[in-house]
């Protein structure tokens, strides 16, 4: 299967309404933007809202007046994973008829105790296909699970370069469904990208682990892949993992109002642009189009780290 063309891309940035943005969600924010339109090609924005429990009631319009503050206008109306669930499950009867996809009682905890530690990028339990030829007597259906494939998944990485994985050593047979019924992240995220015309797919190094799976999906299921660039994370001090706690960008909090542009400058630094120092003081717009215009893949750094406004 072949990738498309870079010529007149449609990115995206898909957050999650859980809370509000954090500088390395805008980071990503900023890179697919600049990616997309240094392309000439467009920019949407999607919610992933499935993990509904997690949801924070204003966040999905913060996070889009947040956007709008910062000048990352998108072309499109902002769509949700909500409103696609026959998608999902019209993908998942066709995988279920294929014979590719069967039912698992396994926890987690008989997951961990069966198989080899988590891997520390993504926390990824390799499941031991413990069900494959069927659940044990009274098990009750916790999962619903994908056949892995044993050979190498490989794509090339518009940063990263050539990326491959093994999908039955590095995860096992994965899950598209749980046991309630609702999909998993996995399958949702390669039927929404599909059904908006995504074919650039850029995003943080903390998904890299997990985009053979998608790409695994799209073939079974016989869909384009699209390019994909994973950006290096923005890190707390001492090297930790932001949270949604952590330097939060948001409209409703009003702490970077007034001081926009000099955080989109210090992004592009962190992305290993090179701004101009006449841009200090300049307008998000300006700043932004000086982006589009001198955006450079092969610049961005190997590593992530703290960001320095």
């Amino acid at each position: 299967m072949t990738s498309p063309p870079l010529t007149s891309p449609v990115g995206r940035f898909a957050p999650s309404p859980t809370g509000a943005l954090h500088t390395g969600s805008l980071a990503t924010a900023v890179g697919s933007w600049l990616l997309a339109r240094r392309a000439g090609g467009r920019w949407l924005v999607r919610m992933d809202d499935l993990d509904t429990p997690r949801q924070v009631a204003g966040m999905a319009d913060d996070i889009r007046r947040t956007l709008e503050e910062f000048g990352l206008w998108w072309d499109r109306e902002i769509t949700r994973q909500s409103d696609n669930q026959e998608a999902y499950r019209d993908a998942f009867e066709r995988l279920l008829g294929l014979g590719l996809v069967y039912p698992c009682g396994c926890s987690r905890r008989e997951i961990a105790q069966a198989a080899s530690a988590p891997h520390p990028d993504d926390d990824t339990l390799p499941y031991p296909a413990t069900c494959r030829g069927g659940m044990r007597g009274g098990a009750v259906v916790r999962s619903w699970r994908v056949r892995a494939a044993d050979g190498e998944i490989c794509f090339d990485d518009l940063r990263r370069g050539r990326v491959c994985q093994v999908l039955a050593l590095r995860c096992g047979d994965f899950v598209v469904r749980r046991g309630d019924g609702g999909f998993a992240y996995q399958l949702a995220v390669v039927l929404d990208d599909h059904l908006s015309g995504v074919t650039q797919v850029v995003r943080g190094d903390d998904l890299l682990a997990s985009t053979p799976r998608q790409i695994y999906l799209q073939q079974l299921l016989g869909l384009p892949r699209p390019r994909y660039c994973h950006l290096p994370l923005v890190s707390g001090p001492g090297g930790a993992k932001l949270s949604k706690r952590d330097n939060l960008v948001s409209h409703h909090l009003g702490n970077w109002k007034g001081r926009e542009g000099a955080l989109l400058l210090a992004l592009l630094r962190f992305l290993g642009q090179e701004p101009p120092g006449g841009l200090a003081g300049a307008a998000c717009g300006e700043i932004l189009q000086w982006g589009v215009d001198n955006f450079e893949v092969g610049r961005i750094p190997a590593l992530g780290g703290e960001l320095k406004p």
